[in-house]
C-alpha cells in the first residue's frame, strides 16, 4: 500500500511540473541566417538596383550571370559546393547594360549580336567579375558573346 502511494505521489507531482521546450541551437542558428540571406539576384529582382552598377565603357557589355536554382525539380537539394561551381562557371547570362561602342564596328560586325534584355551564352571564364551585394556581375567584351537563347536553364547541366 505504501509503494502505490509513493508512486501516485511521483506521478502528480511530475504532471504538475512543465516540461522543458527542446532548444535545437544548429536549427535556430540555420533559420536565422536564411532569414539574414538574400535571394540571389536574378533579372526580376535586380531591376531597382542596375542604375547603381556601373556603365560599361567603349565596346564592353555589362552581364548578371544565371543562378541556378537551389533544388531540382524531383525536389533534391543541391549541395552549397556545387552551386558555388555552378556560379563560378556559368556560362549563361542576362545582359543589363550595353557600352556606347558595343557593336559599332561596322568591320566586326553587320549587326548587333544581344541587346539589352537578352540572355546570352558566353566563354565559361569570360570577362571581368565584379562581386556585389547578392551576387557578382561580369563585364564582357562584346566579341566575347557567342550567342543569344530564350531561356538558360535549358542550356544548362547540374554537377
Amino acid at each position: 500500500m505504501t509503494e502505490t502511494a509513493s508512486t501516485t505521489i511521483l506521478t502528480s507531482s511530475n504532471s504538475n511540473q512543465e516540461v522543458p521546450k527542446i532548444k535545437l541551437g544548429l536549427q535556430d542558428k540555420y533559420e536565422e541566417e536564411k532569414k539574414q540571406e538574400k535571394e540571389p539576384l536574378n533579372p526580376e529582382n535586380i531591376q531597382s538596383v542596375v542604375d547603381q552598377l556601373p556603365e560599361p565603357s567603349g565596346w564592353r557589355i555589362l552581364v548578371l550571370p544565371f543562378t541556378p536554382k537551389e533544388k531540382t525539380k524531383g525536389g533534391l537539394i543541391i549541395a552549397q559546393e556545387s552551386l558555388d561551381r555552378l556560379r563560378i562557371a556559368t556560362n549563361c547570362g542576362y545582359v543589363l547594360k550595353m557600352g556606347p561602342l558595343a557593336y559599332k564596328d561596322k568591320d566586326k560586325f553587320e549587326e548587333p549580336w544581344c541587346k539589352k534584355g537578352d540572355w546570352v551564352i558566353f566563354a565559361r571564364y569570360a570577362g571581368s567579375r565584379l562581386p556585389i551585394e547578392g551576387g557578382e556581375i561580369r563585364i564582357l567584351n562584346d566579341d566575347e558573346i557567342l550567342g543569344t537563347i530564350q531561356d538558360p536553364e535549358s542550356v544548362l547541366h547540374y554537377i
